[in-house]
């Protein structure tokens, strides 16, 4: 057969170590695979059903609702410029209302957010996750700090870019996290619900910084100032609690007993073949050239860029789809289907708003909109994430994803203008152009996934009949290993 031609044949290569590093050495032919890299396959200790299901729980209650409480709080440190640019921000700075300046500064985080995302998702593979995500929020959280205390425009601007670099590495960071975490397919509900914390952002954002706007001259600061510096000691209290509390991954959690520990490496073992763990740039480098990446990449800027856009009715309505929607794609095993759909529900929400001058459809077609994009963006980082064999080669690409993704947030920026009141034609077109490319390229992954399988099928045996030596010997392939099976 085939595949055992092609173990043979790289039987004896060795897997090249970075320095300090503790990864073995690929073992020749006839050796078998160090220890730490085998799991127990005795049925007598797998966890039954509603075991497994305990021990989920356990790790859902443990991680996602913290994961959520940051992200949270990076949307919030985010977004706040719009609170406080209703509170006077651009009178005080000497800003021109009837000029760019104010999107110029909305979109001059997201560049440096983007910029970040690649080493920051490496550092954290590098070094430890509960020591690098309350690191970037110590730094995001004084920047906003620092956003009460400019004084001119360009200041505003120096802040926000720094910002940008600070908060980049969360969202793929946390994302790359659950999936060091979780089976394939147990991922994206779990992506949908810490996404969701954008919903509760932008509900009581607005409420909490009208309250703290009443701090007007308070200290000799105006409202606006207290926005960002109240706002930015909250994120860098949580951070500190963040150092004592934040996990690391399965095999050291304090809170899970030793059987239990086993039983999530078994898991994540058997879904993911038990290919390449650990860091190497080489890895980098095999994200890089992957075309697929590359198409996801595409894919997501179509979807942020409208992201952007929503306003807090339609998100609360859309977070309900965003959950939903990952938990049926996790059940169902399937998500391409699932980006096809939404964004074709999107383009319809955008069709209510530019082809009628009823407000009420114009509305009805934001809820539609929203509802559209919002459960694609954890779906496509879930997708794109299930896609990637190997760790380091799935942390470079989730951050590529998420990267290039957020730089629809620089672009969404301009697109709405007051000059394009009430209508915004060119806004709602080029938003109906981004999605309607996201949906063609989806269309297209699908079916080249799907035929990819299967071709892997037709050549192949089953993944389930591989030995654990025959996976070994192509562990470094990564999602190319003739064993691996994409989620289409």
């Amino acid at each position: 057969m085939a595949v055992e031609e092609k173990a043979q044949s790289s039987g004896s290569s060795e897997t090249p170590s970075i320095e300090g590093s503790n990864t073995p050495k690929a073992p020749l032919a006839d050796e078998k695979p160090p220890i730490e890299y085998r799991v127990e396959e005795s049925e007598s200790q797998r966890f039954d059903e509603k075991a497994t299901k305990r021990l989920l729980r356990k790790i859902d209650w443990t991680l996602v609702p913290f994961l959520a409480l940051l992200y949270l709080l990076s949307f919030l440190d985010r977004t706040n410029i719009g609170n406080a640019r209703l509170a006077g921000l651009e009178a005080d700075l000497g800003m021109d209302p009837n000029s760019l300046q104010y999107n110029v500064a909305l979109s001059v985080f997201f560049p440096w957010y983007v910029a970040a995302e690649i080493p920051s998702n490496l550092a954290m593979k590098r070094f430890r996750p509960s020591v690098w995500i309350p690191i970037i929020m110590v730094a995001w959280g004084i920047c906003c700090v620092c956003m009460g205390f400019v004084t001119n425009y360009a200041g505003l601007l120096a802040a926000r870019m720094a910002l940008g670099i600070a908060e980049g590495g969360l969202f793929p960071g946390v994302t790359f996290f659950i999936t060091q975490w979780y089976k394939r397919h147990e991922c994206g509900l779990r992506m949908a619900i810490f996404f969701s914390a954008a919903t509760a952002s932008g509900a009581f954002g607005g409420l909490l910084a009208r309250g703290i706007s009443e701090m007007s001259g308070v200290g000799g600061h105006p409202g606006w100032a207290w926005i960002f510096i109240l706002e930015g000691i909250a994120t860098l209290v949580v951070a500190i609690i963040a150092f004592f509390v934040m996990q690391d991954y399965p095999a050291t959690a304090k809170f899970l007993s030793p059987a239990e520990k086993q039983e999530v490496q078994r898991r994540l073992e058997e879904d993911r073949s038990a290919l390449a763990d650990e860091f190497d740039l080489k890895y980098f480098w095999h994200a890089i050239r992957d075309w697929k990446i590359w198409v996801h990449m595409i894919i997501t800027i179509g979807i942020y860029t409208p992201l952007y856009r929503m306003t807090v009715p339609p998100y609360v309505v859309a977070c309900f789809f965003c959950i939903g929607a990952g938990f049926l794609a996790d059940r169902w095993g399937q998500r391409g289907i699932f980006m096809i759909f939404f964004n074709f529900v999107a383009i319809i929400g955008f069709i209510m708003q530019i082809s009628t001058s009823n407000n009420a459809v114009r509305y009805a077609g934001t809820f539609f909109a929203a509802s559209g994009i919002y459960p694609n963006v954890p779906q496509g980082v879930a997708w794109n994430g299930n896609n990637i064999g190997g760790s380091t080669k799935r942390g470079v690409g989730i951050a590529m994803h998420v990267g290039f993704g957020n730089l629809g947030g620089a672009i969404s920026g301009f697109l709405y203008q007051a000059k394009h009141a009430p209508e915004y034609y060119p806004g709602h077109g080029a938003l109906m152009a981004t999605l309607t490319m996201s949906m063609v390229l989806s269309t297209l992954m699908t079916i080249y996934l799907r035929r990819e399988n299967a071709r892997r099928d037709s050549l192949y045996k089953p993944p389930s009949e591989y030995t654990e030596q025959e996976k070994w010997e192509e562990r470094e392939k990564g999602d190319n290993a003739t064993f691996f099976r994409y989620t289409v």
